[in-house]
């Protein structure tokens, strides 16, 4: 009964975070189009449904009964701390957030991880479906490293679904492109990723683009150097070089791209 439960609400808070940030970019834009949203969200949303497909038939299974057996056998680095429910939560998302941001920072060193990751990068503008925009390769490692994290931490169900939730809306919202005042970012930074931080990562300039990693908690890239800020918003060019032609994006390219010759 959870799993449908579980499974529910996280359709509904991905499906409804897509909705109302689409809704907030139309209402209050932060920039202008280059290109056609249309087309951008057509191949998104198709990419999106493509994974969501696969990773829900090979992996969503997997992810819960994980979370279900380390809880009925109590293994587990959680299960061997006495404390309550809510601070093995908090920690569970803190702890997966952390190796998230290192998950994300190797996908941008090694090569062989690039070539999946800049599927994501590749987008021309940035906006609440960039958020969904990933090839199944990354998605199925990434799953695979979830499946081992959740078993070597112990996490809960519980403990899972809230983590999943706030990842989703997090990139919803740091991928957005919304007009948001400088006194809320600023407020915003000290913990969490506002969408300035994110947008500086989206540049096509490397040196801009390798850096603010985190996705739910800004904190990593603060304590271990990769956090930068101080990039004048207005100049920032979204994509990656190379990759400037609207037409040569679409499903079946992004499908292809991590096989085709490497590009920085």
């Amino acid at each position: 009964m959870f799993d449908l439960s579980g499974s529910f609400i996280r359709l509904l808070l991905f499906w409804g975070g897509i909705l109302f940030f689409l809704i907030l970019e139309l209402l209050v834009p932060y920039r202008q189009i280059t290109v056609s949203k249309l087309k951008r969200w057509i191949n998104n949303l198709a990419l999106t449904l493509f994974n969501t497909i696969l990773i829900k038939l090979i992996f969503s299974a997997a992810i819960l009964g994980t979370a279900t057996y380390t809880e009925v056998h109590k293994l587990g680095v959680l299960h061997m701390i006495q404390a309550p429910a809510w601070l093995k939560i908090l920690l569970t998302v803190a702890f997966l957030d952390f190796v998230l941001y290192v998950w994300h920072l190797l996908n941008h060193e090694v090569p062989l991880l690039w070539r999946f990751h800049r599927v994501h990068h590749s987008d021309l503008n940035m906006d609440v479906s960039t958020a969904t925009r990933f090839h199944f390769g990354e998605l199925a490692i990434s799953a695979i490293i979830k499946i081992c994290l959740i078993f070597f931490l112990g996490a809960s169900i519980q403990g899972v679904l809230i983590f999943e939730s706030a990842l989703v809306l997090c990139a919803q919202f740091h991928h957005s492109s919304l007009k948001i005042p400088e006194w809320f970012e600023k407020i915003f930074l000290f913990l969490f990723v506002p969408p300035s931080m994110h947008r500086i990562h989206h540049s096509v300039i490397i040196r801009e683009r390798d850096t603010n990693y985190g996705t739910i908690y800004s904190l990593w890239d603060r304590f271990l150097g990769t956090l930068l800020m101080n990039v004048d918003q207005a100049k920032i060019r979204i994509g990656v070089g190379p990759y400037q032609n609207p037409d040569k994006l679409n499903l079946h390219r992004l499908l292809l791209m991590p096989f085709t010759r490497p590009i920085r």
